[in-house]
C-alpha cells in the first residue's frame, strides 16, 4: 500500500486515486491542472481547527491532536476506510493546498491511514 501527499500547486505525475483533501478549492487551480479523482472536502480539518492553527508550525503538535479527535469521528472514521479502501487497489496521493510541506492536514491524514492499515494488518495476522 502506499499513500503519497502532494500540493495542489505542483503538477500532477502518475499519482493513482488523487484526492483533495482541503475543505477550501485551492486558490487559482482548476480542475484540469489538479486532476482529481475525488473532493473529499469533509476530510479537512474543521473551520475553527484550521483557523486556529493558521499554519503556525508552533501550533503543530496541539493542530495533531485536535485534528487526529477530529478524524476519530465516525463519519471521518468511515471516510477513512474509503480511502484504505482506494490505497489497496493502487497508489493513493492526498492533495492539499497548503504552502508548508511538513505542517499540514495531509500528514496527518496519511499518518492515521498508515496507522489503521497496521492495525488491520495485525488484527488479520492474528487470525
Amino acid at each position: 500500500m502506499r499513500i503519497d501527499i502532494q500540493r495542489a500547486y505542483e503538477p500532477p505525475g502518475r499519482d493513482g486515486h488523487r484526492v483533495l483533501v482541503d475543505r477550501v478549492w485551492p486558490r487559482g487551480r482548476t480542475k484540469a491542472q489538479l486532476k482529481l479523482t475525488a473532493w473529499m472536502k469533509e476530510l479537512g480539518p474543521s473551520t475553527t481547527l484550521r483557523q486556529w492553527f493558521a499554519h503556525d508550525p508552533r501550533k503543530w503538535t496541539e493542530f495533531k491532536k485536535r485534528y487526529r479527535h477530529e478524524l476519530a469521528q465516525p463519519n471521518q472514521r468511515r471516510r477513512l476506510r474509503e480511502l484504505l479502501q482506494e490505497a489497496r487497489r493502487g497508489k493513493l496521493t492526498l492533495v492539499y493546498g497548503a504552502r508548508d510541506e511538513l505542517h499540514n492536514q495531509a500528514v496527518v491524514l496519511r499518518d492515521a491511514l498508515m496507522r489503521r492499515q497496521s492495525r488491520s494488518a495485525k488484527r488479520f495476522k492474528r487470525v
